[in-house]
């Protein structure tokens, strides 16, 4: 079946492009898991303010939903932006990201309203921040 001319000068011949990552942007920042991870104690600050059942629960749904995105960006940057030369240079990287992302999970700041937890989660954070941002300069 052929396509009508006006519709085949918008269609273009597939380009194979290869990157480290599912789409080569090239773009990562400790930030996205950061701002999540402030969130999360953000949210767990406020439950400890509030006794209204309503605001609880969406309070617990939220923070549970910014805690995966947490490990989300944790994991991008674990899998797809650190490369060997790095846990080469810092060979605490796996450990300090495996507790991060433990920390953003249900035994850390998934499963608890308290602030405290948050706040682990975000000192870990800035360990991998520091690393990343010492790798860019390299």
């Amino acid at each position: 079946m052929r396509l009508p001319s006006r519709i085949r000068a918008f269609v273009r011949p597939r380009l194979e492009a290869t990157a480290h990552c599912d789409l080569p942007c090239g773009v990562y920042d400790p930030a996205q898991a950061r701002i999540e991870a402030e969130s999360v104690k953000a949210i767990q600050e406020k439950y400890q303010g509030n006794e209204d059942p309503e605001f609880r629960a969406r309070a617990i749904l939220i923070k549970e939903q910014r805690a995966e995105l947490v490990k989300h960006h944790l994991w991008v940057l674990w899998t797809d932006y650190f490369k060997q030369p790095h846990f080469d240079k810092y060979p605490e990287l796996h450990t300090l990201f495996n507790k991060a992302t433990k920390a953003a999970g249900a035994a850390g700041a998934k499963g608890s309203m308290d602030p405290a937890k948050g706040q682990e989660l975000l000192d870990l954070i800035a360990q991998i921040d520091k690393i990343f941002w010492e790798t860019k300069q390299g």
